[in-house]
């Protein structure tokens, strides 16, 4: 049997800007900006440092921070230029933007420019609002005693929305409490939308697609 991609990830669902994972624990995603350290003063880089260092010493709850590497996509830009192109009622001008059309793909080709984009992934899990007694709960146990077997043995069965606006609120807080502290180290962050979730999953497991072209288009069922 041909398993898909979809299969091997822990990923069950996207709703309101939240991952909800199989075990039915959740995940927000920041988009972080970044800082040019090296060209701080060295009082502003150990005023960084130091903000940092108490940002970390502050947190009382695990995150991971990622690093994405890719090949800028510049497709839209020459997009929009060709349509400036066509818009040109200056033969000159024409000309003159079709050579510089022709020079950045040039410029790209020639050198792997590259683009950067930071995140920090923020975890809750389900036992921390409902404890573990309404978790076990949850279970699926009909195939141990010669019921009908589960599709997914050992899967939890889906999170209410009672108890997901719960966990979402919690979770919340905490983004919020991460976007303050990295504030204070002169960085900004901004959570991540369910469409913006959806294009980074999809970015992240169709790389080649991603740096030429377009992401897919979104379908409305998956943005409820």
């Amino acid at each position: 049997m041909d398993l898909t991609t979809q299969e091997f990830l822990e990923l069950k669902d996207i709703k309101e800007g939240v991952l909800i994972l199989k075990n039915n624990d959740i995940r927000g995603v920041l988009m972080i900006s970044s800082v040019n350290f090296a060209l701080q003063s060295n009082d502003d880089q150990s005023a960084i440092i130091y903000a940092f260092q108490n940002f970390l010493n502050s947190l009382d709850f695990p995150c991971q921070i990622i690093v994405q590497s890719r090949k800028i996509n510049i497709t839209p830009y020459l997009d929009d230029l060709k349509s400036l192109q066509q818009q040109q009622t200056n033969e000159l001008l024409k000309i003159q933007t079709n050579s510089y059309i022709q020079f950045i793909q040039d410029l790209v080709q020639g050198d792997a420019v590259m683009t950067k984009n930071f995140y920090i992934v923020v975890p809750y899990a389900l036992t921390a609002v409902l404890g573990m007694g309404a978790v076990t709960r949850q279970f699926n146990f009909s195939g141990l005693f010669g019921g009908k077997k589960s599709e997914n043995p050992g899967q939890k069965s889906q999170i209410t929305d009672e108890e997901f606006e719960k966990c979402k609120n919690q979770l919340w807080q905490r983004m919020e409490f991460l976007a303050l502290g990295l504030k204070r180290c002169g960085l900004d962050s901004i959570p991540l939308t369910t469409p913006e979730l959806i294009e980074l999953f999809w970015s992240l497991h169709h790389p080649d697609q991603a740096e030429i072209g377009y992401s897919p288009e979104i379908s409305p069922e998956l943005l409820k």
